[in-house]
């Protein structure tokens, strides 16, 4: 099993940052890759980033130019640093990770983006 716990979500202005963080504990051997998600209200949740364990990335277009992951493998950490924040990135993200052939999500923090 593997628990991942979020966060670092809250409210921002429009143009501000957050940065989010995804903790992994438990059996992590094996853990590849790792992801956010997002669901807004009446959405269906959506792939924001991903990160390889070599530590190739992939995102949302999007997001693309605003958002970066990263990770930490020694803190068992992934990162979501979010820049130049939207009103349209308000949702709940979520951290993700498949583990071979099982996906593991985390509860999910609240983002919010309003003036």
């Amino acid at each position: 099993q593997v628990q991942l716990v979020e966060s670092g979500g809250g409210l921002v202005q429009p143009g501000g940052s957050l940065r989010l963080s995804c903790a992994a504990s438990g059996s992590i051997f094996g853990i590849n890759p790792r992801a956010w998600y997002r669901q807004a209200p009446g959405k269906q949740r959506e792939l924001v980033a991903t990160i390889t364990s070599g530590g190739s990335t992939d995102y949302a277009d999007s997001v693309k130019g605003r958002f970066t992951i990263s990770r930490d493998n020694a803190k068992n950490t992934v990162y979501l640093q979010m820049n130049n924040l939207k009103p349209e990135d308000t949702a709940v993200y979520y951290c993700h990770a498949a583990q071979f052939g099982l996906n593991y999500w985390g509860r999910g923090t609240q983002v919010t983006v309003s003036s």
